[in-house]
């Protein structure tokens, strides 16, 4: 029996799959590889080449490679642009991943995980924001990843299909071995573009927004390592397979850091100053949003390994300057 990865490729894909594989089980990742990379799936898994919404491909891969659980992590796209282009969302987020959960059900698969977002909260009224917070999504993003969480409950009720819903905020870092890291072409998450800062591959670093009411005035965000956001799929799967019920958790550490702190963390591990130019809040960004932990911990027995900033950011910049080096 294995366990089917869409979007297996790309940067939370690629260290899931090592956590799985280093678990003892058996993977298959399904990736149209527009964002990931061929050489990001390690053996011995399996790399299917094509999209997660051809339920045709997914009907073949779920009977031939005798699947017991996927987890859809396929469709991850930045938030801002689905502002710009909100159809495209639509097909991305949404369409394809009602394929992937209704092939799902048809082929008797009674386990699925799924990588939702804090977003979907909107602006929170208090903080931290507890699972039972209501949900009122600001950007076509959060609303696209509320749409599929939705979907997973009705399926529950309908068909079987158990199911956890993992809702983190920044994935960040990289594999503490080196494995694996954030290599997606054109990314604009703080910590790529501060680390790109630092080895001198982008002249200076965006802030957006510097006037929000926060003690440095700029936003406060949830990061999690990307290695224990990984871990947090993994228990998830042997949650559901022992008589767990179906959960939606925060994938949290239930603290915060905000965009100044981790630019000056990344001056200080790599030992220079950067270029920080202040800029215009984008549209849905909110002043701060962290999420309580300590649900996830009690539901599925998570403890995360690399939870400080510094041990974060210290992994992803050994992998930009590995990145780097390899590419001179």
């Amino acid at each position: 029996m294995s366990v089917l990865v869409t979007g297996g490729a790309g940067y939370l894909g690629s260290h899931l799959v090592l956590e799985l594989l280093g678990a003892g089980e058996e993977v298959v990742v399904l990736d149209n590889l527009s964002t990931g990379f061929e050489w990001a799936v390690p053996e011995p898994a399996e790399l299917i080449v094509g999209d997660a919404g051809d339920r045709l491909l997914l009907n073949h891969v779920l009977r031939t490679r005798k699947v017991e659980a996927v987890m859809h992590l396929a469709g991850a796209l930045a938030p801002p642009a689905s502002v710009a282009d909100p159809l495209a969302y639509y097909l991305d987020q949404t369409v394809k991943a009602r394929e992937v959960i209704a092939a799902s059900a048809a082929n008797g698969i009674g386990r699925f995980v799924f990588p939702s977002s804090l977003a979907v909260y909107g602006p929170p009224t208090c903080l931290p924001l507890g699972e039972d917070a209501p949900c009122a999504p600001a950007t076509p993003y959060a609303l696209h990843k509320l749409a599929v969480e939705r979907m997973l409950g009705e399926a529950d009720a309908a068909y079987g299909l158990s199911y956890v819903v993992l809702r983190f905020g920044h994935i960040a870092g990289a594999d503490p071995l080196g494995r694996a890291g954030q290599s997606t072409i054109g990314t604009t998450h703080l910590v790529k573009v501060a680390l790109q800062a630092a080895l001198g591959r982008r002249d200076h670093i965006p802030v957006f927004g510097t006037d929000y009411d926060t003690p440095d005035g700029t936003g406060i965000r949830d990061f999690i390592h990307v290695s224990d956001a990984a871990a947090a799929h993994l228990a998830a799967l042997r949650h559901l397979r022992g008589p767990g019920r179906s959960l939606t958790l925060n994938g949290s550490y239930g603290e915060g850091h905000s965009v100044l702190e981790v630019i000056d963390t990344v001056q200080r591990l790599a030992g220079r100053v950067l270029d920080v130019r202040a800029r215009a809040r984008r549209p849905g960004d909110v002043p701060s949003l962290v999420a309580a932990a300590s649900r996830i911990r009690a539901e599925l027995d998570w403890r995360p390994r690399f939870s400080a900033l510094q041990i974060i950011l210290g992994h992803a910049l050994a992998w930009e300057r590995r990145s780097a080096a390899a590419a001179a």
